[in-house]
């Protein structure tokens, strides 16, 4: 059984109001209750600290706002409350550099070794 521990309303930044991600400001354990928005919440998953969370349903595609900008896009749908991040996002402008992509080797780079 998953605990509900309730959490502060100082646990999320809202760095714009156009932004529709908050930032964390601890560690947040999976289950933790709060309010965002006005409306209950509880994280279906862990969120680190300084990590970004939905702030409402987002769609495949969607762009990521942060500081009032778009900083990427959505790779898959997200719920509100759930963590935003290099799994499910990518910038617009950077390329985006994983520990698994750097694992990963693409037809040119194997043709290149042969």
């Amino acid at each position: 059984m998953r605990e509900h521990r309730s959490v502060s309303s100082d646990a999320l930044i809202l760095l714009h109001p156009d932004d529709n991600v908050l930032v964390t400001t601890r560690s947040l354990p999976e289950g933790a209750t709060m309010t965002l928005d006005g409306q209950p919440l509880v994280l279906t998953g862990a969120l680190p600290v300084g990590h970004k969370l939905a702030r409402r349903t987002l769609a495949a595609g969607d762009k990521i706002f942060k500081y009032g900008v778009p900083i990427g896009s959505l790779l898959a749908p997200v719920a509100r409350g759930e963590w935003v991040h290099m799994h499910n996002m990518t910038s617009d402008y950077l390329a985006s550099h994983t520990r698994q992509s750097g694992n990963q080797t693409t037809s040119s780079s194997q043709e290149s070794h042969s």
